[in-house]
């Protein structure tokens, strides 16, 4: 495999030939966040949280899944790109409705953390206060889709990793929302194995164990990342 140089805020550096911009600004230390992205899954560059600036350009590009390419200059912390990343997250928390206080991930929720992160601390946007459901009827998890972001991680973990699509995306624009088997109550889709792999790597508190509580559930999204590689890999490691 070759190796490409370039520059990412006036940092050169060599990354592997394709390689996404995303793994160069990570080697370069540039935080850049993410919320659909996972290290394991194939990205889709839905939450638009890591657009840089690429030399050349004229549009902002998704870091996650645009590949780094000889001599590309990159930037990732310019004011416009402060300005959109906050706009964004100020967004998801309007459409939504998240409350730290009472969600099952704080402390432990990674738009909590980006949002820190961005500095929002309001949202300058109408809350649109919408009525979705919470589906329990799965004997050891729920869904809570007022918490959902439709960042389609549980969409492409239950698909690429364990292989039984239980979830999708229905419908479009507002009304988007995540959906089990043929829009059936979760307990009703026999295709789930019940792996937990779509709680492990949600993250806000919309897919959670029955037992948590406020603040409990802790995921472990690092996992799709070491099944993926372990598959790939064909080495797997038995307790």
């Amino acid at each position: 495999m070759g190796v490409i140089t370039l520059r990412v805020n006036g940092v050169e550096l060599a990354v592997p030939a394709g390689s996404s911009v995303l793994t160069a600004t990570r080697q370069a230390g540039a935080q850049v966040p993410v919320l659909c992205h996972l290290d394991g899954l194939n990205p889709i560059a839905a939450c638009r949280l890591c657009l840089v600036e690429i030399e050349g350009s004229q549009k902002l590009q998704p870091a996650c899944s645009t590949e780094a390419s000889e001599g590309m200059v990159v930037k990732t912390d310019s004011d416009q790109l402060q300005h959109l990343r906050r706009m964004a997250v100020e967004l998801l928390f309007s459409e939504g409705n998240h409350v730290c206080a009472f969600c099952v991930a704080s402390g432990a929720c990674e738009l909590q953390n980006v949002a820190v992160a961005v500095g929002m601390d309001h949202s300058r946007f109408p809350y649109q206060y919408p009525h979705r459901p919470v589906d329990a009827s799965h004997h050891l998890f729920s869904i809570d889709h007022n918490r959902c972001i439709l960042c389609s991680r549980c969409v492409r973990v239950c698909d690429e990793i364990e292989g039984a699509h239980v979830w999708d995306v229905a419908n479009r624009g507002g009304e988007s929302r995540i959906v089990a088997g043929l829009n059936q109550p979760w307990g009703e889709v026999e295709s789930c194995t019940s792996c937990g792999k779509c709680v492990d790597v949600c993250p806000t508190g919309a897919i959670f164990h029955k037992e948590d509580t406020t603040a409990e559930k802790h995921p472990h999204a690092e996992r799709a990342q070491r099944l993926r590689q372990a598959r790939e890999q064909h080495q797997w490691h038995h307790p």
